[in-house]
């Protein structure tokens, strides 16, 4: 194991590491409330997501002894079982929170959309690797943009409009990143662009909408706390009152205001203002440049990469985390409509964490393999 530790990427680790447990427990803070009138004791939520990373740990140390060459293999089955998992969902799933998203399994909660967003890159990546040759075919080239529009739909319908648009958004950035001809990229898009046109006149004009009550209520999301009282601005506005009780410097861990069920979900999808109004503006800031650095460090390894496989992966799980990041905080702050996204490291949530740690797990193989290869290159010099 220290042989592999010393060609990994010591930056990327050590602040994964930190993000994690810093994100643990601001999970105990602010769920401690919620946990205590729930179960009656206001470690529940913090304990479940401690299994959860401890489990992490040990998946993580198992994808690091497996080579990407090998991925070609496991990616199919685990495909298919991703799709299963979300086919299962749509017919038979139970419904929480106006969505079929979650399969529950001894008092915890499976989330198959997180998994498919790893999956698909893995897809992605490990499909385009093994066809380069093939790739002036249409179907050749479109096929992992198939699966990602497929996973796209079972998400939307669930309805999960969040997860629905990583999921657009990481087949889109994948597929201009990936090696298919530039022609077939820009007629791939004008199809795509008149087809969505089509679609969207078409229930413009029959008055239908493809959103639930609960999604359209979330496009007004504009001044939040000119409606205080109505649940489209209660949320964002008290997370607004958050941030703003931190100033701009504040050490007072554990003494959110907030937390006190102002915000319901204080400690998934809001645990940034949380964060801010406990250690201030400043520290919200940090976060946020660690998180670039981290997104930085994966993109140098993308570019290191000895194949197209690697290189598409990093990429991938880069534009994984970014996304994430993006539309959680211009959630937060009403600069768009909330969509449940957690915030990478620090949001509650067993499937995103696990998920994540896998992700970056797999960057971190890609690493130990550009050391070796680089390591080869010098021997034969």
């Amino acid at each position: 194991m220290s042989r592999l530790f010393n060609k990994m990427d010591k930056v990327l680790l050590i602040l994964s590491i930190i993000m994690f447990v810093f994100g643990l427990f601001m999970i105990l803070d602010a769920s401690s409330m919620k946990s205590f009138l729930e179960y009656g004791t206001n470690t529940k939520f913090f304990m479940k997501q401690l299994v959860i990373l401890i489990i992490s740990v040990f998946a993580s140390i198992f994808v690091l002894f497996i080579p990407t060459k090998k991925y070609k293999k496991y990616i199919v089955p685990i495909t298919i079982g991703i799709l299963i998992l979300l086919l299962y969902l749509l017919v038979a799933g139970v419904n929480t929170n106006e969505a079929k998203s979650w399969i529950y399994i001894g008092g915890f909660g499976i989330q198959p959309s997180e998994f498919a967003k790893l999956g698909l890159i893995i897809f992605m990546g490990t499909f385009y690797k093994a066809n380069l040759k093939y790739l002036n075919n249409w179907i050749a080239a479109l096929l992992p943009v198939g699966l990602g529009a497929f996973y796209f739909f079972l998400v939307f319908f669930q309805p999960d409009g969040g997860t629905s648009l990583i999921l657009f958004l990481l087949t889109v950035l994948l597929f201009f990143s990936s090696p298919v001809k530039k022609e077939i990229k820009l007629k791939t898009s004008l199809g795509a662009g008149i087809f969505i046109i089509i679609v969207l006149l078409g229930l413009l004009i029959s008055g239908k909408s493809v959103f639930n009550g609960m999604q359209q209520s979330r496009f007004n999301y504009l001044k939040p706390c000119t409606r205080y009282q109505d649940p489209t601005g209660y949320q964002v506005c008290n997370g607004y009152i958050a941030i703003n009780n931190g100033k701009l410097i504040s050490i007072s861990p554990g003494n959110s205001q907030q937390k006190y069920l102002y915000l319901p979900e204080a400690f998934t999808d809001f645990i940034f203002p949380i964060i801010v109004e406990e250690f201030g503006l400043i520290t919200g800031i940090v976060i946020i440049l660690v998180l670039m650095i981290i997104i930085y460090r994966i993109l140098v390894l993308a570019r290191k990469s000895v194949s197209v496989q690697n290189a598409m992966i990093c990429y991938g799980i880069a534009c994984y985390i970014f996304l994430h990041t993006i539309i959680n905080l211009v959630g937060v702050l009403g600069l768009l409509p909330l969509t449940g996204v957690p915030l990478p490291f620090l949001s509650y949530g067993g499937s995103f964490a696990l998920t994540l740690a896998l992700a970056l797990s797999i960057v971190q193989r890609i690493s130990i393999e550009n050391y070796n290869y680089m390591q080869k290159k010098v021997l034969e010099k």
